[in-house]
């Protein structure tokens, strides 16, 4: 088990980070409560660290959209050669849609095209690149260590995993930073607040009492089907483990997809 000093160190490092980035990556805009998905998955070439594909993940949050995550940590060897193949070089992010046979690089271009696709709209002033927003978002990737940059030696899954998360969760991001320098693929599902109720940690939101979820929406949903509403929440289909609580998940990664 990692240690939990340790452990709420790391949580306690990744507050800050989210909160360098102003928290963006939390909030989902109103008119996308529903989380309506596009017919055919988004699939994301990503490296946790960087401060660009955050960008493209804080609006995936925004737009409630899901996407599969191929991680490209440096080093790694599992999806950037198919990254280099769809790209013609090793940039990232880099976004494939199916549905619209897109396959697009540059996070400013990447994060217009998921408001304009899928938002029906401009990007929003707090989504949009100002100058100080990539010192804050590398200074917000120091402050982490850097984790979630390289790559480290793993099993291969048969299957993606499944990770329940939003972008900006301070928890969900010890997570992701462990799955992308593993190289272990997986889908992401953004479940981000969808009202100023759900403000909050799982068990202390603005709004006290039993979490009554928005008829309809993606977080009903995920409540109805799991019973709780914390994330990172993650289902392994290779196994049939399913867990809470980001220090169990590590460990679970560690044991299972470490090398």
């Amino acid at each position: 088990m990692p240690n939990p000093v340790l452990h709420q160190l790391n949580v306690l490092g990744s507050v800050v980070s989210s909160t360098l980035g102003l928290w963006r990556g939390a909030q989902v805009l109103p008119r996308q409560v529903p989380g309506r998905q596009p017919a055919l998955p988004l699939r994301l070439y990503d490296i946790e660290a960087c401060p660009y594909c955050r960008r493209v993940r804080e609006a995936l949050t925004a737009l409630h959209l899901d996407a599969e995550i191929y991680p490209c940590p440096r080093g790694g060897t599992r999806f950037r050669p198919e990254a280099l193949r769809l790209a013609g070089k090793a940039q990232f992010p880099l976004l494939v849609d199916m549905n619209t046979n897109t396959v697009m690089l540059e996070s400013a271009d990447i994060v217009a095209y998921l408001f304009r696709t899928y938002g029906g709209r401009e990007v929003p002033a707090y989504y949009r690149t100002t100058p100080l927003q990539p010192l804050l978002a590398s200074a917000a990737a120091a402050v982490r260590g850097l984790r979630g940059l390289r790559a480290r030696p793993a099993r291969v899954p048969a299957q993606p995993l499944a990770l329940w998360s939003f972008e900006s969760s301070p928890y969900s991001r010890l997570v992701r930073e462990r799955l992308c320098e593993l190289e272990i693929p997986y889908v992401l599902h953004n479940i981000g607040k969808e009202r100023w109720q759900d403000i909050g940690p799982a068990v202390m939101r603005l709004q006290p009492g039993a979490f009554d979820p928005i008829p309809g929406s993606k977080r009903e949903a995920h409540y109805t089907r799991t019973g709780h509403m914390q994330v990172p929440y993650l289902e392994d289909p290779n196994t049939g483990v399913q867990l809470l609580e980001s220090a169990d998940i590590i460990d679970y990664l560690e044991r299972i997809y470490a090398q």
